[in-house]
């Protein structure tokens, strides 16, 4: 929904999900130096033909794509930004955005390549998150993984506090839907852009960027229970809000949400979400360890030089 809202201001563009900005960043050395031409064609042509990215998405011309990149800065972050540009600029659009779920856990990674980013955190409450993630049709896992996900998403954007106060802003889903002319505002504000009125109506602008059929969230053209917050009350089993407050706790309070007083969580449950949340903090960790040993390895630099502040960001690294 807050895609649509953005989508529809008349300087942003949002495209649907793709899956290439950070998969390119972690596949990076096997496109070899990107200051080579011969690799930056390799680069473009692995985002348009592999089917896992959803270059499809935006629908570009993939050959004209990768020809320029060819010719655009040689890094890794110029090319994904040439592809989101060029989708901002088939709206006519001068700004663009990325909306993935995942990359709460990549900020990092996605500063390197963009350096002047910002970041736009909706929080939503974790029970009602919880309850959706239940009855997506994508969603393959148990009630276990949707609790962990939603504190690890938690404690992501709490990190993510300490950007700069022009890189981060935070607002929360149940303040959307109350008032979202003043939400939206003041989310602007932050962004640099005037309000415009169009931007709470994303209804009706998903009719031409989403269709139905392809959709994951089959409330994203209108209002559905799975939208009104506080669902979760009609939605989840006793037993499940018990586990969400039990674990959640903390963090849903330190959000604003009030807990029901619920009985506490039967343990075995609770160590349930918590071997799973060591055993994802593991693979995080060996994961960011490689990382910085190839940071060591790098052949030039990562980072979008397509604007002036990024060149400026760039040069200050």
């Amino acid at each position: 929904m807050l895609r649509l809202m953005l989508h529809a201001h008349p300087r942003i563009a949002v495209p649907p999900e793709t899956r290439f900005t950070v998969p390119a960043y972690y596949y990076r050395f096997a496109f070899g130096d990107l200051r080579e031409e011969p690799n930056r064609r390799r680069l473009g042509r692995w985002i348009v033909r592999d089917g896992d990215t959803g270059f499809e998405e935006l629908g570009l011309d993939g050959d004209r794509f990768v020809e320029d990149v060819v010719v655009g800065p040689p890094t890794l972050g110029s090319a994904i930004g040439i592809a989101f540009r060029s989708y901002a600029a088939r709206h006519g659009r001068p700004r663009w955005a990325d909306r993935r779920s995942g990359h709460h856990h990549q900020v990092d990674v996605i500063r390197r390549l963009f350096p002047d980013a910002q970041f736009v955190h909706l929080v939503r409450d974790g029970r009602d998150c919880v309850a959706s993630l239940k009855e997506m049709p994508w969603y393959t896992r148990d009630v276990f993984h949707a609790v962990n996900s939603w504190a690890e998403a938690a404690d992501c954007g709490r990190r993510a506090r300490r950007l700069p106060a022009d890189g981060y802003y935070e607002l929360r889903y149940e303040d959307l839907m109350a008032d979202p002319e003043i939400e939206l505002g003041k989310l602007c504000a932050f962004l640099g852009e005037d309000y415009d009125p169009a931007m709470a109506e994303p209804c009706l602008v998903a009719r031409g960027v989403i269709p139905h059929a392809r959709s994951p969230y089959p409330n994203a053209r209108g209002e559905g229970v799975a939208l009104r917050p506080g669902s979760w009350t009609s939605r989840l089993e006793p037993w499940e809000v018990s586990l969400c407050e039990t674990v959640l706790g903390e963090r849903l309070a330190a959000f604003g949400y009030e807990p029901t007083g619920a009985p506490a969580a039967d343990r075995a449950h609770v160590a349930a979400v918590e071997e799973i949340a060591a055993r994802r903090r593991r693979a995080r960790r060996r994961q960011e360890v490689r990382d910085r040993i190839n940071r060591f390895r790098e052949r030039g630099p990562v980072a979008a030089q397509l604007t002036v502040r990024q060149l400026g960001e760039l040069a200050r690294v």
